[in-house]
């Protein structure tokens, strides 16, 4: 990890609202902007990234040393997710500190490489395995995915006010599902509420760093392992993305490198 530059955290405070969409498509759009990235799926319970990458079922990652773990390649990106390393089917009946573990083993024990940047597809809430994060890297920071309706709104609250807590920056947010564009008549109408995203990014006083329509093609090409940054890269969705990735690095230019985080310090307060 000490060759990771910056690690980044894209978080939700539910399910449901697009983060790992979100994680795969910057973690390509910082790609093609020349980065070296990686791509780590956290949601040990729900991984999703392999379905999203395209990766075969059968392909499981090569070890080293019978210590470490060789990432997948996948369009470019270093990846690694529980998904390589057990079957679709197969429910992970763990413990939160379990689950933790694994995690740890995934961040420490994956051969990375020299990365510019390595994107960490978090599960949704404010558990174990955001505190397992916290104490074992050194995290340039996170982003935090809603869409705009209220219920939405109050968990991604609940994730910022975690992330604070645990000295985790918050370098922005991205609003997704923001609003639906109809197909045959080009209508626009703001199914999930409007402006939540940049109502909540004011609160705190954060960037809005995009704003993600409603759109069917986001939703099939993931499904089909083939991301929108790369099945349609001269698209008005990946252009946001882009943009996304670009607020990224110059936000990320400013904060100190990743890595391995040896003496974690979490406080915890109740104001």
């Amino acid at each position: 990890m000490k060759d990771i530059k910056h690690i980044i955290a894209i978080a939700s405070g539910k399910g449901g609202v697009g983060k790992s969409t979100t994680a795969v498509n910057l973690a390509l759009a910082l790609q093609t902007l020349g980065a070296k990235v990686g791509l780590l799926d956290a949601d040990i319970y729900g991984p999703s990234q392999r379905l999203m990458l395209g990766v075969a079922a059968d392909l499981k990652p090569e070890q080293q040393d019978n210590q470490y773990l060789l990432p997948v390649e996948a369009y470019g990106l270093k990846t690694m997710s529980m998904a390589y390393l057990v079957d679709d089917n197969t429910p992970m009946i763990w413990r939160g500190p379990m689950a933790g573990g694994a995690l740890a083993q995934m961040l420490e024990q994956t051969l990375w490489g020299e990365l510019d940047y390595l994107i960490i597809d978090m599960p949704p809430g404010t558990g174990d395995i955001q505190l397992t994060l916290s104490q074992k890297a050194k995290v340039s920071g996170a982003v935090i995915v809603t869409t705009p309706q209220d219920i939405a709104l109050v968990d991604a609250r609940k994730g910022i006010e975690m992330f604070n807590q645990v000295d985790v920056p918050i370098l922005g947010i991205v609003e997704n599902m923001a609003q639906h564009i109809c197909s045959q008549c080009g209508h626009v109408e703001h199914i999930f509420g409007e402006e939540g995203g940049r109502a909540m990014a004011r609160d705190y006083d954060l960037p809005l760093l995009g704003s993600l329509p409603l759109a069917l093609s986001i939703r099939q090409q993931t499904d089909a392992g083939k991301p929108t940054v790369i099945a349609e890269p001269d698209s008005p969705v990946t252009a946001i993305y882009l943009e996304v990735a670009t607020a990224l690095q110059s936000i990320c230019a400013g904060h100190d490198g990743g890595g391995v985080k040896q003496f974690p310090n979490i406080t915890f307060t109740n104001d």
